[in-house]
């Protein structure tokens, strides 16, 4: 296969664990039944094929996928989903390797799957493959634990390198969600080198402004946080909205990562 599936940006993930992004996978520590990046062994010595789960509410797009991957010998799909409910259920009855999942689904997000994922299949590596561009969701997906976020425009005889690159130990990023990334981290650090010595104090929030803080850090949504807080979705956007203006930023990312510097906030 020529040419990559996505990039590695180790800067921009490394300043992002900072606020909840996944781990760095080093292929130091075991995880379930095989070590991070490391294939099995089977009873004769051959490695065992990399174990993978599909979720996609769109029958045909899985199917697509089921072809791709059922023709190489060294990838074994061990089930299929339809939302983000039955996946966490599937994952728990499989124990994948690799997880290709969808974001927008009926029932259960894939955001809010991949935090469920953790509980129930630790050691999966999951990769988002969605058609959604959105830096909210990109950066959501981060935080929930994804090690990769790939667009669907990917050429699907691709995928199979994503599935082995991951379950290697990469973190994959469709190109142009990288560049949103990337440039996201280098405003952020241009404008902290130009701040003089003597900053100014951050201005003061509210106590219902950092509860919505702390959540919108933890990766949840604007939906997820309104049932946490039971308030409206509405009010919630009204929150984030006057804690970007007080702060003086622009994205949800750069809020925590703010916040988290000021200790206005404390992650754990």
């Amino acid at each position: 296969m020529g040419r990559s599936p996505g990039v590695s940006p180790q800067a921009a993930a490394d300043a992002d664990g900072s606020v909840g992004a996944p781990r760095a996978d080093d292929g130091s520590l075991a995880a379930g039944p095989r070590a991070k990046g490391t294939a099995a062994r089977g009873a004769h010595g051959a490695p065992e094929p990399i174990r993978a789960l599909i979720v996609d509410d769109h029958a045909l797009f899985r199917r697509g996928l089921e072809m791709v991957l059922a023709s190489e010998p060294d990838i074994e799909l061990v089930g299929q989903a339809s939302d983000g409910e039955e996946a966490v259920q599937k994952a728990g009855e499989s124990l994948p390797d690799v997880v290709l999942m969808d974001i927008r689904m009926p029932r259960s997000s894939g955001i809010e799957a991949c935090r469920a994922l953790k509980n129930v299949a630790p050691s999966a590596k999951i990769v988002m493959l969605t058609i959604s561009d959105e830096e909210d969701d990109l950066f959501d997906a981060i935080r929930a634990g994804a090690s990769g976020y790939l667009l669907k425009d990917i050429p699907l005889d691709e995928v199979a390198d994503a599935v082995r690159a991951v379950y290697g130990g990469q973190s994959l990023i469709n190109p142009s969600m990288a560049a949103k990334l990337l440039t996201e981290f280098a405003a952020l650090a241009r404008r902290e080198e130009e701040e003089p010595p003597q900053q100014v104090p951050a201005p003061r929030l509210t106590e219902r402004e950092i509860e919505v803080l702390r959540l919108v850090a933890r990766g949840m949504n604007n939906r997820d946080i309104a049932k946490d807080l039971f308030i409206s979705e509405n009010t919630v956007k009204n929150h984030v909205r006057n804690i970007l203006e007080k702060l003086q930023i622009h994205s949800r990312m750069e809020a925590v990562m703010v916040a988290v510097r000021e200790k206005l906030i404390e992650l754990g």
